[in-house]
């Protein structure tokens, strides 16, 4: 079916939707680190890129990259209609992430990224990955 907008009208309309994070994604990896006692971090402070969880004292940075959003390898499928729409927009998903990873890695930051599909279960390899790089930065 075709869109009732021009694609300047559909755009205008999509620039006004405003995102409200995955409160899911970060309500999981809030139960991961409480049960597994990893403290210090914090949500929706300023940091260049917005991410999900940061560390100040250690000045790490979580991403949680959605598998849809970000174009999981493992999981990722394309929607059947409007293809090269969703091409063009996991490329750009894909090229701020790396922008947004090596602006914070120039600006002193540890960044993690961690699929969303690594949430299933208990969460023991995420706390692992977050817990060694909060150690190597603490030895620092």
């Amino acid at each position: 079916m075709a869109d009732v907008y021009s694609q300047a009208e559909r755009s205008k309309l999509m620039a006004k939707v405003r995102s409200k994070g995955n409160k899911d994604t970060e309500l999981k990896v809030m139960a991961i680190f409480k049960r597994h006692s990893v403290t210090g971090w914090r949500r929706h402070r300023p940091v260049f890129g917005h991410p999900d969880f940061i560390f100040p004292a250690e000045k790490v940075a979580i991403f949680v990259d959605g598998c849809f959003w970000h174009g999981c390898p493992k999981h990722y499928r394309a929607p059947a209609q409007n293809g090269e729409f969703w091409i063009g927009k996991l490329q750009r998903n894909r090229k701020r992430d790396r922008l947004v990873t090596r602006t914070l890695t120039k600006m002193g930051w540890k960044v993690i990224r961690i699929w969303e599909h690594a949430l299933k279960g208990d969460g023991h390899t995420v706390a692992n990955r977050v817990t060694k790089a909060l150690e190597t930065r603490r030895a620092a």
